[in-house]
């Protein structure tokens, strides 16, 4: 049960870290271009020097030969480095080829992403993902239920006994996030301000503006005894 921050903005990552909860990181060419980062490798690298934990960096070209390309460079980067590759037939390609030479030498582990039916889920796992990403909110924008999807994957991996983990992902409030982990994901990735919901609620609040008023009403008790006295 980990949470991982969906983002590329270093602050968000520095300020996830810093709470004590920040288990990876998942980016995507869209967060980088929001978070206004030009140079992919520095950027990557940038956010493996916060913390030490995994950092999902995602292949962009089109074909498996550049992915392959692209996968062998992202893996020189950072022993942190996770390969993101899409769940397509081009992409399953590139992570079987890719995962073979991980087993015969580098360690960098592959997310395969933009997964929507169990069967992608099944076939990047064969292909040799370590992780794969259910995209929840996605699902649900277009009326489907996106945290069945991670309920199946979940049950026929454990019926398997399948070592592949389960990263929840594109959710977009803390009832994603929650039900996720009941349905069976090892992971959840969110946006930060998703992560700052989940930790907030307005009884904690209350309930902490109560102690403290209550603390200072002792404190001036116990200054008001100390002075007739």
């Amino acid at each position: 049960m980990q949470i991982y921050l969906d983002t590329a903005d270093l602050n968000e990552i520095r300020a996830a870290h810093e709470l004590g909860v920040l288990r990876g990181v998942t980016t995507n060419p869209s967060h980088m271009y929001k978070a206004g980062h030009r140079d992919f490798r520095r950027a990557i690298q940038d956010i493996c020097a916060i913390a030490d934990i995994p950092v999902s960096a995602e292949v962009t070209a089109p074909d498996t030969a550049g992915m392959l390309a692209q996968a062998r460079e992202m893996a020189t980067w950072h022993p942190n480095v996770v390969v993101k590759m899409p769940t397509t037939p081009v992409g399953l390609r590139a992570m079987r080829v890719f995962s073979r030479e991980e087993q015969a030498g580098h360690s960098t582990a592959i997310n395969a992403t933009v997964v929507f039916s169990p069967g992608q889920a099944v076939a990047a796992s064969l292909a040799g993902a370590g992780y794969v990403s259910p995209f929840v909110g996605r699902l649900d924008a277009v009326g489907q239920e996106g945290i069945q999807l991670v309920r199946d994957i979940a049950e026929i991996f454990m019926v398997h006994d399948v070592p592949t983990r389960i990263i929840s992902a594109a959710l977009r409030n803390p009832i994603h996030v929650s039900e996720s982990f009941k349905a069976g994901a090892h992971i959840c990735t969110m946006a930060f301000a998703v992560l700052e919901q989940l930790l907030r609620h307005p009884l904690t609040d209350e309930a902490v503006q109560l102690f403290t008023k209550d603390w200072e009403k002792l404190q001036a008790t116990e200054a008001g005894a100390a002075a007739r006295a």
